[in-house]
């Protein structure tokens, strides 16, 4: 019997695992001071962020059961 693998802490608040497998995270930049930040970067970081597919499985190493 194999023994379970811990999760990482910072890794398991950052990122979720869609259906297809892919990473999902939201982007930086959004808790405050939005009066002075551009639209169009608040635009931008409203849609959530994708990882990297060579990235991927170094961050799916860290999130095993989620």
């Amino acid at each position: 019997m194999k023994n379970k693998i811990k999760t990482h802490s910072g890794a398991k608040k950052r990122f979720k695992l869609t259906k297809t497998g892919k990473v999902k995270y939201s982007r930086v930049n959004r808790r405050h001071r939005l009066t002075q930040k551009d639209t169009k970067r608040k635009r931008i970081n409203r849609v959530a962020g994708y990882i990297d597919k060579a990235d991927a499985p170094n961050v799916k190493a860290l999130i095993p059961y989620k």
